[in-house]
């Protein structure tokens, strides 16, 4: 059986809203942050539509007794923003993950055989960058099954180069660029967030 990258593009119209601000060259960064979260939020949703596990339970309304879903919190997440910015999407994404633990260092050395894990990044260009987080997730034997990539923007070209070195992974964007200009931003693309978000570092997007 042929394993091939999965990537998801949810048809939203809220997803579409605040992906076409994060396009528009003039939205203040206040509103390009808000942006990032809202797209956290909502691709977060999407993502984990099918992957949360739940159980079905009676319970007692105050009107008799009925069966209610839910969500198995005995199985454990792990959310690791790749910084600076994907904080951003993390901040959205927390009101619909209310039981994952947050890890703000990378990867975490100590991954339970029954984690998941759900990364957050501002934009995918060539794929080297989250692909040295994905690498250090699989020397730990962390199935691809287990992960949930979730990120506002990808490059065709940056998801063909994830495909060749992690097939079997799940990605939820909002959209899928054609193409790289000529600095490695993506084409056309939501600029370079870090810049856009007047946040200094020193970490390269």
């Amino acid at each position: 059986m042929t394993i091939a990258l999965r990537v998801i593009v949810p048809p939203h119209p809220l997803i579409f809203h605040w992906l076409t601000l994060l396009r528009t060259s003039t939205t203040p960064p206040a509103i390009y942050a808000t942006g990032l979260e809202e797209l956290g939020k909502w691709l977060t949703y999407e993502a984990i539509r099918d992957w949360i596990p739940t159980r079905v339970e009676e319970i007692t309304t105050p009107q008799g007794k009925t069966q209610g879903t839910i969500v198995e919190a005995s199985i454990p997440l792990i959310a690791i923003p790749i910084l600076p910015t994907g904080v951003h999407l993390w901040n959205g994404a927390r009101s619909v993950l209310p039981n994952a633990d947050l890890c703000l260092e990378g990867v975490p050395s100590n991954i339970k055989n029954n984690e998941g894990i759900i990364l957050f990044i501002d934009q995918i260009a060539t794929g080297e960058r989250i692909i040295k987080e994905l690498k250090r997730l699989s020397m730990q034997n962390v199935e691809a099954r287990r992960i949930r990539l979730i990120t506002p923007l990808a490059s065709s070209p940056g998801l063909k180069r994830i495909g060749e070195v992690i097939p079997d992974l799940t990605i939820h964007c909002a959209c899928i660029d054609p193409e790289l200009a000529p600095n490695g931003e993506i084409k056309p693309g939501i600029g370079n967030p870090v810049l856009r978000l007047n946040t200094r570092t020193t970490d390269p997007t």
